[in-house]
């Protein structure tokens, strides 16, 4: 058994409000726990959007209710909200800007809508940037020019990697998060890169026999090259984040299948069996340890994010128990994950949060509400 302290998610989507078959604050937080979370950081891309004082006070009052693990909010940056979002920012994580396309009221169609973002929310709250390839370039661009940090999500291609690299290396104020469907699944073939021999022995597409529609994430699965280089600038990446963006199997299935999978449950289990492994199935060449795990999913993530430390918390894991990732078994809503029959090792055997007992050995002990707002002292 080890000892870890509570992770820190930066990136989950509760759907709550407006799609609370997918997932609510509840179920999330059920799920959250049951992964070894103990905070996470809820994007605003609900519907409605998280885009002003009435929507934000909407997801809190219910994330306060609801709410089995600590959280927070973050506000979503629109076209029209540059000069409202800045009196909210003490009561939410940060900024979220989406520069590549979104639907509805987040929609930021071109550079002209960033701008006032940059200039006028607070320097000393975070900005998260959904970017990819040359958005990602034109925000890192944004930070140098207005010297502030940005945080840039969900990074998955070698050349972003790399840029994110050389930004460092200049000194501009950029950090980036990695997913594990990033670090283990590709686009030619969805199904195990790394994880080493505990995973499935054969080779086969997520949801094999059933829709494509399950392989469906933005940003998209990467080539086995991207994977690579993302293993190999280890050093470069801050933060571990699942994106957990949970739909129904129905959903997935369907003709039109919305992209996202759900992550808050497997993140540490593929985490820890890449610390045992390596991440290609060799322990040749580990390019991941435990200490390096506690930095990227708890110590960085405090750091950008600005969180409170969380007294009396922990997390026990059980290193030496294998077994096969079911959904059946998971407290997500959604019902499928895919990384369904993955062979892992490390199972969650009990959380404390702030002294109290919040899971322990396959059950919710935490009640609803027990969850606190990381941004109210």
């Amino acid at each position: 058994m080890i000892k870890l302290p509570g992770l820190i998610d930066p990136h989950v989507h509760v759907r709550e409000p407006g799609q609370t078959h997918k997932e609510d604050w509840d179920s999330a937080t059920q799920a959250a726990l049951a992964g070894g979370v103990t905070t996470i950081l809820a994007m605003p891309n609900t519907q409605p959007p998280i885009f002003d004082k009435t929507t934000l006070n909407l997801a809190l009052d219910a994330a306060k209710q609801k709410a089995r693990c600590d959280y927070g909010q973050f506000l979503g940056a629109g076209p029209d909200n540059a000069n409202v979002l800045p009196a909210l920012a003490d009561k939410a994580a940060g900024l979220k800007m989406y520069l590549d396309s979104t639907f509805g009221e987040l929609r930021l169609d071109d550079m002209t809508l960033w701008m006032p973002h940059f200039i006028n929310f607070p320097k000393s709250a975070p900005i998260v940037l959904h970017s990819e390839s040359r958005t990602m370039a034109a925000g890192i661009l944004f930070a140098a020019i207005y010297d502030r940090p940005v945080h840039i999500a969900h990074v998955s291609l070698k050349e972003e990697i790399l840029l994110i690299k050389a930004a460092k290396e200049k000194g501009i104020k950029v950090t980036c998060e990695v997913c594990p469907h990033h670090l283990f699944l590709t686009a030619e073939s969805p199904s195990p890169s790394g994880g080493g021999a505990r995973r499935r022995t054969e080779l086969v597409e997520v949801g094999e026999g059933e829709s494509s529609g399950r392989c469906e994430v933005r940003p998209r699965l990467a080539t086995q090259e991207d994977v690579e280089a993302l293993w190999q600038n280890m050093d470069v990446i801050d933060c571990f984040a699942t994106d957990h963006a949970p739909h129904t199997i129905e959903e997935k299935d369907s003709d039109n299948p919305p992209p996202g999978f759900p992550g808050l449950e497997t993140l540490l289990p593929l985490l820890l069996t890449a610390v045992d492994d390596g991440p290609f199935g060799t322990a040749q060449g580990r390019l991941l340890t435990i200490d390096d795990l506690i930095q990227k999913s708890v110590i960085n993530p405090r750091r950008i994010f600005h969180l409170p430390e969380q007294p009396e918390t922990w997390i026990e894991v059980d290193e030496s128990a294998e077994y096969e990732i079911k959904a059946a078994n998971q407290f997500t809503r959604c019902g499928w994950t895919p990384f369904e029959g993955w062979k892992v090792k490390g199972r969650v055997r009990r959380v404390v949060l702030r002294g109290k007992t919040a899971f322990e050995d396959g059950k919710i002990l935490a009640e609803a509400g027990f969850g606190k707002n990381i941004r109210k002292v």
